[in-house]
């Protein structure tokens, strides 16, 4: 089932929309802006009028959701060939990605809603341990799809990305009694790193292998692993379009920019707690970070300043409030920096 349909843009003869992912951090909750119940993200054509992209996504974001922009970046350019216009060109999206601070959100439209990004994506939150659909169904599925590649090489290559963009071993993915008849759960302590930054390669695997109700090939039509009848809920909301690639690249983007530049603070109130921010970076990275290793990084990079106050806490001590100083180039910075280690 291939989920695209005429929505609310009339077909036209432009051949360029403009797409855009405003990511948002409330009560420690990665989110996403959507409309269409969810289904779609803020979107529209690219018109005469606008005097450029930026002006288009601006227009359409304020327009469909009543939502200021502030940072924006152009995130990432693609073809939809699912799609025509009326003179039969494909599409072209042109997306961004906004950051938007909790103090910024307003009333919005009624279509528009946030949405918790891992809502779509729930095998990449890490924060409790790796999630079970992980090893229960992905890895099996996805074991079962490299196994009906046509030769013998084109099996071991799947294999190969497999472990790259999931993290197991090359011992794991070569063990064929294990395919066949072992539980995947108890393999789970041979995986190498987890690397967040690969969302992209991971959601496109699985759109791949026909896993995804977004895929033209779904559901897999495999002979040993079958997938629960509740799949298309487990595996994540689907969405219109190739709108869920385009928040996998945002989130992929993020995640690999918050290691060398400060975009973390675009989302921050202009007062915060070390642990509201520790929480902030953790909910994008979708793991747990050490703690005195990601007070020692802010102490280090002099990021932060004491504002001479604290927080309110009904529980426990009052803790300190930070802001984000201002006055240094934050950019070279962070050009060497990485984020802490997870516990």
């Amino acid at each position: 089932m291939t989920l695209s349909y005429s929505h609310a843009h009339q077909q036209g003869s432009g051949t360029t929309e403009v797409v855009a992912v405003l990511v948002a951090i409330t009560d420690h909750i990665a989110r996403v802006l959507t409309v269409d119940q969810g289904k779609l993200l803020p979107n529209g054509p690219l018109m005469p009028l606008h005097r450029s992209l930026q002006a288009g996504v601006r227009q359409w974001v304020e327009e469909q959701t009543q939502q200021p922009l502030g940072y924006l970046e152009q995130l990432y350019t693609f073809v939809d060939t699912n799609r025509r216009n009326v003179d039969g060109h494909a599409l072209v999206y042109v997306s961004y990605l906004g950051l938007v601070q909790e103090t910024q959100m307003q009333a919005l439209q009624s279509q528009a809603l946030w949405q918790d990004w891992y809502d779509y994506f729930p095998w990449e939150n890490h924060l409790d341990g790796m999630p079970s659909i992980i090893m229960d169904f992905i890895i099996p599925m996805l074991l079962e799809w490299a196994s009906s590649a046509k030769d013998s090489v084109a099996r071991q290559r799947r294999r190969q990305r497999i472990g790259l963009c999931w993290g197991l071993s090359e011992e794991f993915l070569t063990d064929s009694e294990f395919i066949e008849t072992e539980p995947v759960g108890d393999k789970a302590d041979e995986s190498r790193e987890w690397i967040a930054e690969h969302v992209l390669l991971r959601y496109e695997m699985l759109y791949e292998a026909g896993l995804i109700p977004e895929a033209p090939n779904y559901p897999p039509n495999y002979q040993t692993v079958k997938l629960p009848s509740d799949w298309s809920q487990r595996i994540g909301i689907p969405m219109y379009y190739d709108h869920r690639r385009v928040i996998a690249t945002a989130i992929s983007r993020l995640r690999a920019k918050i290691e060398y530049r400060p975009l973390i603070f675009g989302l921050m109130p202009d007062v915060f707690t070390l642990s509201q921010l520790q929480q902030s970076v953790e909910a994008l990275s979708g793991i747990r970070l050490h703690k005195q290793n990601f007070r020692r990084l802010l102490e280090s990079q002099n990021l932060v300043m004491e504002t001479g106050e604290s927080s309110s806490a009904q529980r426990g001590r009052p803790a300190k409030l930070y802001r984000f100083r201002h006055d240094i180039e934050l950019q070279s910075l962070l050009m060497d920096s990485k984020l802490p280690k997870r516990k």
